[in-house]
């Protein structure tokens, strides 16, 4: 388990409709007493309803945030860089505030209803003020993604569930918006892949569908029915 820990998971991967359930349920699980079994749980459901990088949905302050707007600004990442003295490394790590991967990382966020939920449930938790990160640690300063990631980890392997990388909350929002929800009447709502990639922050709707959708053509059945010819 602790080569799991030790680094991210970058293969191509998406959480099913039943492992999201299983995941949820074990993330606010509580004790006996009442409390919560696992801190923030709600981040890793916000980051499943955002899209947001692991780094990106550390380095959220409260004030990037408007409720009325339904809005959430990307301004900048966690990072977890090598210590070093000169261009010695003097071994461990260290945490520091940066820029987003790229310019069009920087950018809005819509806010769908869950999201708002897992913000307010987050604040309600812990809460050091505006300029305080959203996800803070028991000191209102920023989280460390080793610790982050040990916990999504946690749950993973608690809930019966394959270990998968924290990058697969934002594969499954992304395959989830482009295959769509089919509707009563058969059609299928979905966002267009050059949408989708500017929520994600990706700078063409290539990166988008190569990268980060597996599609789904299960929901595809049914959706001629009504253009018989």
């Amino acid at each position: 388990m602790s080569k799991l820990i030790a680094k991210e998971y970058k293969c191509f991967t998406v959480l099913s409709k039943e492992e999201i359930e299983d995941f949820k349920e074990e993330a606010f699980r509580k004790f006996g007493n009442g409390k919560r079994v696992y801190q923030q749980a709600s981040a890793y459901i916000l980051m499943l309803n955002t899209g947001l990088r692991t780094g990106e949905m550390l380095g959220v302050l409260n004030s990037d945030i408007d409720l009325e707007k339904k809005i959430l600004k990307v301004q900048r990442a966690v990072k977890t860089i090598d210590k070093r003295t000169g261009t010695k490394a003097d071994g461990g790590q260290k945490i520091t505030i940066g820029k987003p991967k790229s310019a069009t990382s920087n950018r809005t966020v819509p806010l769908n209803s869950t999201a708002i939920e897992m913000i307010r449930d987050l604040q309600n938790e812990m809460y050091f003020g505006e300029n305080s990160p959203l996800v803070c640690d028991t000191n209102g300063d920023y989280t460390k993604p080793v610790n982050f990631r040990k916990r999504f980890y946690r749950i993973l392997n608690a809930a019966g569930i394959e270990i998968k990388g924290l990058h697969s909350l934002r594969h499954t929002f992304a395959t989830n918006l482009v295959n769509g929800i089919k509707q009563p009447d058969g059609s299928i709502y979905s966002l267009t892949p050059r949408q989708v990639a500017d929520i994600l922050g990706h700078s063409t709707s290539e990166i988008t569908e190569r990268y980060y959708v597996k599609k789904d053509t299960a929901r595809l059945v049914g959706i001629t029915d009504g253009f018989e010819m």
